[in-house]
Order: C-alpha cells, then structure tokens, then sequence
C-alpha cells in the first residue's frame, strides 16, 4: 500500500510517498527557514503563503522521485493537527482535494503521532515503550502501547524544550533556527560556565513533568548570577551551559518514567531529538536501548504523516472530506483518556 503524506503545520512544505509504511519512496522537504531567518522566527502570515506557493510543486516532485502517477497510490493523508492554522489549512485543504479529485481515501494525522511515528520509518520497534517527544511546540513523555495509543505521563507545564531553545538563540541574536544554532556553539563551549537552575516539580502528579520558562528567564535576565568563578562570559559558554541543564532536565524526567515503568525501550522524536547533547546523554545509560530517527527525520516530514496513515488504512480507519484544521489540542491531561486529544477529526 502506497501512501502519500503532506505536512504543512508550520514552516517545512513536506511531501512523502511510503509503502507499506515503512518503506520510504520519496521524502521532499522544501524549507522556509531564509524567509524566517530575518525576524528570527516563524511568521504564520509568511508561512501560510508559502505553503499555498510551493504545494503543487512539492507534491509533484515527491510523485516524479517516487516514480509514480497520482493514480499509483492508494491513498493521501495529510497533517489536520496541532500547529499554525493557516499553514494547516494549505496542506490539508489540498490533500482532501486531491484525495476526492483522484477518488482515493484520506486521512488526516495528528502532527505528534507523526514525530513519535518517524523512528519506526527506519526501524521495526516493538510495543510498548517509553515514548520521548521533543520539538519547538512540545515537550511529552508517554507509554507508547500501539502508534495511536498512547498513556501520557509527563509534559511541558510551560514552554517547550523547543521554545526555550529558539527564545535564547533570539534574546542574545545567534541566529535561526534556535535548536541548531546553540548545538552547534556549544561544541566549543564549557557547560560547567554557568550553573542554571533545573525545575523543581519533583511530586505528585507532576513527577514527570518538565519546566522551561524558568531556566529560559534565568539564561536571558540572570545569566550574571549564575557565572561559576573562573569562566567567561561567552555566548559558546552559555550556549553549552543551558543546553547542558535542558538537557539534563528531560532527561531526569525520562528516567523516572523507565525506572517505573520498567520499560527500557525509549523513541525518540521531533526536532529537538536531533539534539547531539541529548542523544550523547541518553547513549552514557547503557541500560537504555534509546532509539532516534535519523536526522532528516527528526524535523517536519511528509514521510512520518503516511506512515502514520498506513495503520489508520490497515485497520479501515479513513477520515471524512468535512475534517477540519485544528491549531490546538486539549491542554494534556495524564493517562489513557487525553487520547481524545489525538483525534483525527
């Protein structure tokens, strides 16, 4: 079975064709990062408008490598959620028509499933598992029982992992994207410069929960106050101390998760699991087998949407042409019933 996926939910216009979903046809990400790079950030205005100019192209290319008719394939999915509304709108709009023009099922996937679909696009993962997903809009820990079943048990109670990584790179003017930018600068620094704080919300229902926006008001606002004696004040040294106590602080989290589980599979996706910190950390716990999709994978693609999509089809789920574009989910609630906030419709 032959699925094409398109993924539009913020600034990436993806397309992918995969089989059976797993084998990946063709896999076209057109990048809007220079149009971005200005205001060192994502403008929904922006993307939105260049989704509507490069989806026609972008799908014909990802059918032209695949080597195939829109004909060929037996259905298209697209992403419906969560991300920015108009950048949605695009892709899903233009899957639904296609998918009707062509007579061909659809399915619309959310976004998130995706992200903690793309490791299995390159490797066959049992269930269950310890699912970590890191990107600029996210930051969750579930039990990961089937690719749509999901218990979650932890996440953000403010600001993405992703977020406080772009905020930082934007506040002390290191570029765009946040995420690559800080990794890269601080290969060169030390991360014992500085001694920021990790989160405190260490109880109850929050055990596995993660906080930024703390750590984020210290490396911006207070960054003086926390100098170790002896080190400067550089932008590789603060680059590397912050990276350093983000990255420690999803992990604690993680760890927690696996002891109680005893699961000791972990899958990683999204963004910010291209994080070479992150994964050098998880690769120090041997007891771990910790899996990450490869690094074109990590980011926004059209390959993790069919592949998702694929299950869907397999198991006679399809989606309605009435489905709609959803900009967010439910605030998360722990446990098996926030499934209702993967809904595809």
């Amino acid at each position: 079975m032959k699925v094409l996926g398109i993924e539009s939910s913020c600034d990436e216009t993806a397309c992918a064709v995969v089989e059976d979903g797993r084998r990946i046809l063709s896999n076209v990400v057109a990048t809007q990062i220079p149009f971005h790079q200005v205001y060192k950030g994502v403008v929904p205005e922006i993307a939105s408008r260049k989704h509507a100019e490069w989806i026609l192209p972008v799908v014909r290319r990802a059918l032209s490598e695949a080597g195939l008719s829109l004909q060929d394939v037996d259905a298209v999915a697209a992403t419906n959620r969560p991300g920015l509304m108009g950048a949605l709108i695009v892709g899903l709009t233009f899957g639904k028509t296609l998918a009707w023009a062509a007579g061909k099922p659809f399915v619309a996937v959310n976004h998130m499933l995706g992200h903690l679909y793309a490791a299995h696009l390159s490797e066959d993962i049992p269930y269950p598992y310890i699912g970590l997903l890191v990107s600029g809009g996210h930051s969750i820990i579930a039990k990961v029982s089937g690719f749509d079943q999901l218990e979650i048990l932890g996440t953000t109670i403010d600001d993405s992992v992703g977020e406080a990584f772009d905020k930082v790179a934007k506040f002390y003017d290191l570029g765009y994207p946040g995420g690559v930018v800080i990794d890269r600068l601080a290969q060169n620094g030390d991360p014992a410069a500085f001694s920021f704080p990790m989160p405190k919300i260490d109880k109850g229902d929050h055990r596995y929960d993660v906080s930024f926006s703390g750590l984020k008001t210290a490396v911006i606002h207070q960054a003086d106050m926390f100098l170790n004696k002896g080190y400067e004040k550089t932008v590789e040294n603060i680059a590397a101390s912050f990276q350093e106590t983000a990255c420690r602080t999803v992990v604690s989290r993680l760890l927690r998760a696996v002891e109680d589980t005893g699961l000791t599979t972990v899958v990683a996706g999204g963004g910010v699991a291209a994080n070479s910190r992150l994964r050098a950390m998880l690769a120090g716990h041997p007891e771990l087998h910790c899996i990450f999709p490869p690094l074109k994978l990590c980011g926004d693609n059209g390959a993790m949407i069919a592949g998702v999509a694929y299950h869907f089809l397999q198991r006679g789920d399809s989606s309605p042409l009435s489905t709609t574009a959803c900009a967010r989910i439910p605030q998360f609630k722990r446990g098996l019933a926030n499934l209702a906030a993967f809904g595809r419709r």
